[in-house]
């Protein structure tokens, strides 16, 4: 089962936690909030994957079309994975980090989303 929570720092930066499965079931259990919390006007931000057990290829769309959705309104999203090695093989295979900046460090991930 897919969760979602976010918290925002200041004004303009919000943290998105993804969570379990994003599958086809786990992302219609998220994919409305996600968008909402995604691409609110002007808003950075971080999306963070590290509790994410499985991302299949509807997950990594949702994702994609997110930070396009984002962008649009003036806003830039980019991907946090930590240490989450499973996660972040399958962006790179995908070839996400053509379209979305993927970090495995967090001071880099802020940086880059306030940049």
């Amino acid at each position: 089962m897919a969760t979602i929570d976010y918290e925002d720092s200041g004004a303009e930066v919000r943290f998105v936690r993804l969570g379990g499965r994003l599958d086809g079931p786990g992302i219609d259990l998220v994919s409305a909030k996600f968008a909402a919390l995604a691409c609110a006007q002007s808003k950075r931000v971080v999306v963070d994957l590290r509790t994410v057990t499985y991302i299949a290829s509807v997950g990594i769309r949702e994702l994609v079309s997110n930070a396009k959705a984002n962008k649009q309104r003036g806003g830039k999203l980019v991907i946090f994975v930590g240490d989450n090695a499973d996660v972040f093989n399958t962006l790179d295979t995908t070839g996400i980090g053509t379209f979305i900046s993927v970090f495995q460090d967090l001071a880099q991930a802020g940086a880059s989303v306030n940049s």
